[in-house]
């Protein structure tokens, strides 16, 4: 089995002959070469026939696909939202809760 996914940067794989996920985070065409990040954070560059000689397959990102990128923003992740949920007094009302 060959691959027939093409590299796009950002976007996640598997090698599914050695059960490796990563991102490819750049393609250099004056280079030939397609670097990766894989999931446990090492850097890996493959060239154009053996990216398409080996067994990459697309998948979802992983759940916790962050946890290698060192300098990794929240607003990087997709979602701005912090998790800080801390009600404004002033939009409190208790009135408007009770029956």
């Amino acid at each position: 089995m060959t691959t027939v996914a093409d590299p796009i940067i950002g976007s996640w794989y598997k090698d599914v002959e050695n059960n490796l996920s990563f991102k490819v985070v750049a393609i250099d065409e004056n280079d030939d070469s397609i670097e990766v990040q894989y999931l446990n954070g090492d850097i890996g560059e493959y060239d154009n026939d053996s990216w398409y000689n080996s067994t990459f397959d697309y998948i979802e990102p992983p759940e916790d696909w962050s946890a290698p990128f060192d300098d990794v923003e929240t607003d990087d992740l997709g979602y701005s939202d912090t998790d800080e949920h801390k009600p404004n007094a002033e939009d409190m009302d208790i009135d408007n809760y009770l029956d």
